[in-house]
C-alpha cells in the first residue's frame, strides 16, 4: 500500500509521497524540494524479503526534475545498507523500464563491513542533491524478479542468417557467443543468434573481412524473435574491428542487419563475439577493453589500470579549472574532453609510452606547469596556463618542439581532441573520472566547436579532421600520419574524436611553437583582444601577465634557505597558489574535482594558512560567505556548495567557524568586522550549548563507563572520516568545540560584551573539565596509555590528536604522559615505515600536521625527519603537491582524493610556518626558530625570513653561523622591529641543538630558560649565541 511508504528528508529538504499517475494505473509520486540546500529525500518502506540467489528489481520510472543523484537502497535488520548510487542522472521524461540487478548492488555502510544482503528489512528510493531544485519522480510496477541461472547454463544457442556459408565447420559455438567465418553475397544480409533464454549482453566485437565489410548496419535485439528494437546503428563504418557498445541490454535473440557493403554487395565477418555485461558496464570498462587490445600509449594510462598523476591549471577564485597530467594530456574543464599530443616521426606515431618525460613549474613554484617529452634529439614541451580573471579566463596550451641534434628532422605534431578526462576512473567521489563525452565536433572558419566548448588554434594548423567512433577512432588515422577527411562529426554515443596537425622542420638549435586557446567561459565568436597580433606575441604577453600575477600573490613573504632545502619553500608557495585556484568564488575548497565543495573544516585551517602568509581579503570573503549559510538554530553546516548548506551532523564545524573568525581578527585587528560577526558567533555558541545538553542527562551522568565518558561532550558525529560508517564521540570534534569556546570568549571580551564573555568563559571551563574527565575515563576503560581518537573505540589516531596541540593549543592541559606516549608511538611507527621495516600500503598527507606537532613539542629533529619523508612523496615532485592519499606503490589504481589536495597542502604550510615562527597561547609569546634545522644553520647560506605575518605584525629575521677563531661555534640572529611587541615577549629558540654556552642580546648577557629559550625584551635585536 502506498500509505506504508514513509517520507524522510534531510534538514532543509522537503518530500511528500502521494498516489498519482502510473504507467498502468496509479503509481507512487515523490514530490521533493532540494532548493538552496544540499541534502536528500527518501521514500522508505518496511519489507521482509528473503532474496533468491540471483534477482533483479524492476520498475517503471519517469520524472520532471533537474539533474540529480538517484539511489536505490536495501537495508537489513542490523542496519547494513546496500545500494546503487547514480550521480548526476538525467531522469527520463517518459516512462522507462528500470532494472537493478544483484550485480549492481554493493555494500554501502554498516556493521557488517561488506558482503551481500540476503534478507531485506527496508527498501528506499532516494533523490539526493545533484543540481538540487524541485520536481516529481513517478514510480510504478515495482517488482522483485528471480533470475534462473540454470537456464543460461543449459540453453543451447541457434544460428540463422539470410545467407549461409558452405562450410562444414560450425559458424556458432554452443553458448552463442562466437561466430566465425561467415560470408554473404547479397547487397543486404542479416545474421542472428537465438540464445533460447534471456541473456545479458554488453556488446559485440566484429572483425570484418579485409575487403567486404559493412559500412552501414544495425544491431537489433528481441525478446521473442518477432518484435525488434534497434540497439546500435552504424552509418559510416570503416571495417577492421568494430566495438559495439551495448550497455545493460537483455535479449533472447540478437540480429546484425547489414544494409550497405563497402564493395557494393557482399559481406564477410571473420569473427563476431558477443560480450557479457562487464564489457560495457560503463564507458570506462568499454575503453579499458580497447586499451588492452591497442598498442600501449594509444589510450590514457589509466585504462591500463595504472595511476597517472596530474595537477590543476586555473586562476584565483574561478569556477573553471583544467587539469594537465604527467604525460602532457590536458583536460580542458571538469568532465570534459582532453587535448592529447602525439608526434609522427620517420613514419612512426610517437606516444607518451615512447618518450622520456619530466615535469616542471615555471620558476620552480609558479602554478604554470609543463611536461617535456624527449625522443632522440627532439624535445616536445607542453605548457598550460590560465590568464584572465575569475569568470573571464582561458586556457592556453603551448607545444614547443626543439631539436638538440645537428640534423633537420621533419615531422608532424598532432593535438588530438579525445573523449577522455585526465581525472582517472577510480576518482569516483561526486564526479566520476575516465571517459567523458564528445557528441559533436565541427570546424567553423577555424574555430573548433566541441560540445559547447570552443577550441581556438591561434597557431594556424596544417590540417584538421574529425571522426565518429564507428568511422574509426582518431588514432586509427594518426598511426598512419594522416587525418580524417571530414571537418565535423556527430556521435550519439559521445565517442567522437578529432585532431589538429602541425607540420614542422627543426634544424639543430631551432625551435617551433604552436599555441591553442580554450576559453573557460562563454565565447562570443570574436577573437580575444591581441590574438590578431600573432600567436607567439599573444601567448608571450599572456604568459608574462599570468606569471606577474602569481608572483604578486605568492612573493609577499620570503624565506631563503640553503639550496638543498629551498624546495620546501617552493612547495609552500605552490600550495598557496593551488589554494587560490581551487577556490570557487569566495568558497575555499580542497580540490577542483572530487572535493569541489567548501568545508568549514578544511576552510578554517586553510584560512589560517592563508593569513599566516599574508592573505587576508580571500579569508574575509570566505567567512562572510559561509556565515550566510548558518541554519536558523545556529548550526554551522559542515560543507557548502552551489546547492546550499549540508545539514549532516558533523560537530567540529561550529567551533571551526568561530576559530576562523578569531583568526581573521588576530591577523587584521579589524574590530568593526568582528562586531559584524558577533551575532553569528553567539548563535553558534547557543547551538553548541544545546548539543552539550543532550549529553548532560542522568543517563550520561550515571550510566555505563562508556556513557559517562560522553558526559558533557557534543554528540557523536561522522566528521572524522574514520567514523563515517558509524558515528562516534570524537575528540576531534571536542577539541574544535573547545577552540571555538575559547575564541568566542575572546571575541566577546574584545567587543566589550562582558556578560557574554563571562558566560562563554564559564562554558569553556566547564567543557574543558568534561573533556579531560572523558578522556581519562575512556583511557582507563579501554586500558590504553595514549590519547584515543574517540570515546567508543579507544583508537590510536595521532594525526587527529594533533588538533589538540594546534590549533586548540591545549598543551599543558591534555594529559601529558599519554600525549607524549601518543607521539612517541607515532614516531616509532614512522621510523619503521620510512625504513621499510613494516608493511604498509598507504597513508594520508594529513600527517603533514605532525610536523607542526613535533615543533610545538620541542622535538625539531623529529619534525625535520617527518618533513623530509613527506616531501619525497609529492607527486609529481616537481609540481610541489600531494593528493589526499599516498600509496606505497605509486602506480596503484586507487582513489587519491584531489590532486593537489590543498587541505593537506595547508597543513604543510601551517607546520612549516611553525618551524620559523608561531604564537604561543599559554604565555602570549611569539616563538621564533623552533623548527630551524641544524643543517640550515651550519650551511654558509644561513636562513633569511622576510615579511612573515604574525598576530603582532610581520616578522623579519636572519640566522647565520659566524666564522670565529674562538673555541666553539657562534651563531648570530638579527631580528627586525615589529608593529607591536607581544605581551609575553619574543622568544628565540636556540637555532642549534648543541648546548648553549653563552648568549648576548644587543651586546648584553642574557640567560637561557626552559633549556633552549632566550627571551627578547625589545626589537630590533642582535643576538649572538655561543655553543
Amino acid at each position: 500500500m502506498l500509505s506504508s511508504w514513509r517520507a524522510i528528508s534531510s534538514e532543509g529538504a522537503r518530500l511528500t509521497i502521494s498516489s498519482g499517475e502510473g504507467k498502468t494505473g496509479k503509481g507512487m509520486v515523490m514530490e521533493f524540494d532540494l532548493s538552496n540546500v544540499y541534502g536528500y529525500t527518501i521514500a522508505q518502506k518496511d519489507f521482509s524479503i528473503d532474496l533468491p540467489s540471483n534477482y533483479q528489481f524492476t520498475f517503471d520510472m519517469k520524472a520532471d526534475i533537474p539533474v540529480n543523484n538517484f539511489e536505490f537502497k536495501l537495508l537489513d535488520a542490523d542496519g547494513n545498507v546496500y545500494w546503487i548510487k547514480k550521480l548526476n542522472v538525467e531522469y527520463p521524461k517518459q516512462w522507462e523500464k528500470q532494472r537493478i540487478k544483484k550485480r549492481h548492488i554493493t555494500f554501502a555502510w554498516g556493521p557488517a563491513g561488506g558482503g551481500e544482503i540476503r534478507k531485506v528489512a527496508k527498501i528506499e528510493f532516494v533523490v539526493s542533491s545533484g543540481l538540487g531544485g524541485k520536481g516529481k519522480v513517478f514510480i510504478d510496477n515495482f517488482r522483485l524478479e528471480p533470475i534462473d541461472d540454470n537456464l543460461a547454463k543449459t540453453a543451447r544457442a541457434d544460428f540463422d542468417a539470410s545467407s549461409m556459408a558452405k562450410s562444414g565447420e560450425p559458424l556458432l559455438n554452443e553458448k552463442g557467443t562466437l561466430i566465425q567465418n561467415w560470408k554473404g553475397s547479397n547487397a543486404q544480409e542479416w545474421l542472428s543468434i537465438n540464445f533460447n533464454h534471456l541473456k545479458e549482453i554488453g556488446g559485440l566485437t566484429i572483425d570484418w573481412d579485409s575487403t567486404n565489410h559493412a559500412t552501414a548496419y544495425d544491431v537489433q535485439l528481441s525478446d521473442d524473435g518477432k518484435e525488434w528494437a534497434t540497439a546500435y546503428t552504424v552509418t559510416n563504418g570503416n571495417g577492421g574491428r568494430d566495438y559495439v557498445y551495448l550497455p545493460e541490454k537483455d535479449a533472447r535473440v540478437l540480429r546484425v542487419n547489414m544494409k550497405q557493403s563497402a564493395i557494393g554487395k557482399g559481406f564477410g565477418i571473420s569473427r563476431l563475439e558477443v560480450k557479457g555485461p562487464e564489457f560495457s558496464q560503463s564507458p570506462n570498462d568499454f575503453f579499458s577493453t580497447l586499451a588492452r587490445e591497442a598498442p600501449q600509449g594509444y589510450y590514457p594510462k589509466y585504462f591500463l589500470g595504472k595511476q597517472c598523476f596530474w595537477t590543476v591549471v586555473g586562476t584565483s577564485g574561478d569556477t573553471k579549472e583544467a587539469l594537465i597530467n604527467e604525460l602532457g594530456t590536458i583536460e580542458v574543464d571538469q568532465q570534459r574532453f582532453s587535448l592529447e599530443p602525439f608526434l609522427f616521426v620517420d613514419g612512426k606515431l610517437i606516444t607518451w609510452n615512447d618518450v622520456e618525460r619530466k615535469q616542471t613549474l615555471l620558476g620552480d613554484y609558479l602554478p604554470i606547469p609543463s611536461v617535456t617529452w624527449k625522443y632522440g634529439s627532439l624535445t616536445l614541451t607542453i605548457r598550460a596556463f590560465a590568464p584572465g580573471t575569475a569568470g573571464n579566463s582561458q586556457l592556453i596550451v603551448t607545444y614547443k618542439i626543439e631539436n638538440e641534434g645537428s640534423a633537420n628532422p621533419k615531422g608532424r605534431l598532432f593535438v588530438a581532441l579525445r573523449p577522455f578526462q585526465v581525472n582517472p576512473p577510480w576518482q569516483w567521489l561526486n564526479k566520476v573520472g575516465g571517459a567523458s563525452r564528445i557528441d559533436s565536433i565541427r570546424n567553423v572558419n577555424g574555430l573548433l566547436y566541441v560540445q559547447d566548448k570552443v577550441v581556438i588554434p591561434i597557431s594556424g594548423p596544417d590540417g584538421f579532421g574529425a571522426t565518429s567512433f564507428d568511422s574509426g577512432d582518431i588514432l586509427e588515422y594518426l598511426k598512419e600520419g594522416k587525418l580524417p577527411a571530414t571537418q565535423r562529426s556527430i556521435d550519439s554515443r559521445g565517442f567522437a574524436s578529432a585532431a589538429l596537425q602541425y607540420d614542422y622542420d627543426c634544424p639543430g638549435g631551432v625551435s617551433r611553437e604552436f599555441h591553442v586557446v580554450v576559453p573557460f567561459h562563454n565565447y562570443s565568436g570574436s577573437p580575444t583582444p591581441g590574438m590578431r597580433d600573432g600567436a607567439d606575441i599573444y601567448t608571450s604577453l599572456a604568459l608574462a601577465a599570468t606569471s606577474q600575477f602569481w608572483i604578486s600573490k605568492l612573493d609577499r613573504f620570503q624565506i631563503k634557505l640553503p639550496a638543498f632545502s629551498q624546495p620546501i619553500i617552493n612547495t609552500i608557495k605552490s600550495q598557496l597558489a593551488y589554494i587560490f585556484i581551487n577556490r570557487d568564488g569566495a568558497g575555499i575548497q580542497p580540490g577542483s574535482r572530487s572535493y569541489e565543495r567548501s568545508w568549514i573544516r578544511d576552510g578554517s585551517l586553510t584560512s589560517t594558512a592563508l593569513l599566516e602568509l599574508g592573505i587576508t581579503d580571500e579569508v574575509k570573503e570566505y567567512i562572510d560567505w559561509y556565515a550566510t549559510y548558518q541554519f536558523p538554530g545556529g548550526k554551522i553546516p559542515c560543507v557548502v556548495d552551489q546547492r546550499g548548506g549540508d545539514p549532516t551532523n558533523e560537530h567540529d564545524s561550529h567551533g571551526q567557524f568561530i576559530y576562523a573568525v578569531m583568526q581573521y581578527f588576530n591577523f587584521t585587528k579589524d574590530t568593526a568586522w568582528l562586531r559584524s560577526k558577533f551575532e553569528t558567533v553567539v548563535k553558534t555558541v547557543r547551538y553548541i550549548q544545546s548539543l552539550r545538553a543532550e549529553r548532560k542527562t542522568d543517563l550520561y551522568k550515571n550510566g555505563t563507563p562508556e556513557q559517562r565518558a560522553c558526559y558533557g561532550l557534543v554528540p557523536e558525529s561522522i566528521s572524522h572520516e574514520g567514523y563515517s560508517a558509524q558515528a562516534m564521540h570524537s575528540y576531534w570534534d571536542d577539541f574544535f568545540v573547545l577552540r571555538g569556546l575559547k575564541d568566542a570568549t575572546s571575541i566577546a571580551a574584545i567587543l566589550g560584551e562582558k556578560q557574554h564573555a563571562a558566560e562563554f568563559a564559564s562554558e569553556r571551563d566547564d567543557f574543558r573539565t568534561d573533556l579531560y574527565a572523558s578522556m581519562r575515563l575512556a583511557m582507563k576503560t579501554k586500558k590504553i596509555n595514549f590519547i584515543p581518537g574517540c570515546v567508543e573505540l579507544g583508537d590510536f589516531d595521532a594525526t587527529s590528536t594533533t588538533i589538540g596541540i594546534h590549533p586548540a593549543n591545549e598543551l599543558g592541559n591534555i594529559p601529558e604522559l599519554q600525549l607524549h606516549n601518543t607521539f612517541d608511538r607515532y614516531y616509532a611507527y614512522f621510523l619503521k615505515r620510512r625504513e621499510g621495516k613494516t608493511e604498509w600500503k598507504d597513508y594520508t598527507p594529513y600527517e603533514n600536521r605532525v610536523i607542526g606537532s613535533f615543533v610545538y613539542l620541542d622535538q625539531k629533529e623529529r619534525a625535520y625527519a617527518a618533513m623530509e619523508f613527506f616531501m619525497k612523496d609529492r607527486t609529481p615532485a616537481a609540481w610541489n603537491q600531494w593528493g589526499e592519499v599516498v600509496h606505497r606503490d605509486k602506480s596503484t589504481p586507487r582513489f587519491i582524493g584531489d590532486l593537489p589536495h590543498t587541505w593537506c597542502g595547508s597543513d604543510f604550510i601551517r607546520s612549516i610556518r611553525a618551524m620559523f615562527v608561531y604564537e604561543r597561547e599559554s604565555d602570549t609569546a611569539l616563538v621564533i626558530g623552533a623548527g630551524i634545522a641544524d643543517a640550515w644553520v651550519k650551511d654558509s647560506a644561513g636562513i633569511v625570513v622576510t615579511g612573515l605575518p604574525t598576530y603582532y605584525g610581520n616578522i623579519s629575521y636572519s640566522i647565520k653561523k659566524v666564522e670565529t677563531k674562538k673555541v666553539g661555534t657562534q651563531v648570530q640572529v638579527q631580528i627586525e622591529r615589529m608593529t607591536q611587541m607581544p605581551s609575553g615577549s619574543v622568544v628565540l629558540k636556540s637555532p642549534l641543538s648543541a648546548k648553549v654556552k653563552s648568549v648576548r642580546v644587543n651586546g648584553r648577557a642574557a640567560r637561557v630558560v626552559n633549556k633552549n629559550e632566550i627571551r627578547i625584551p625589545s626589537l630590533p635585536a642582535s643576538i649572538v649565541l655561543t655553543y
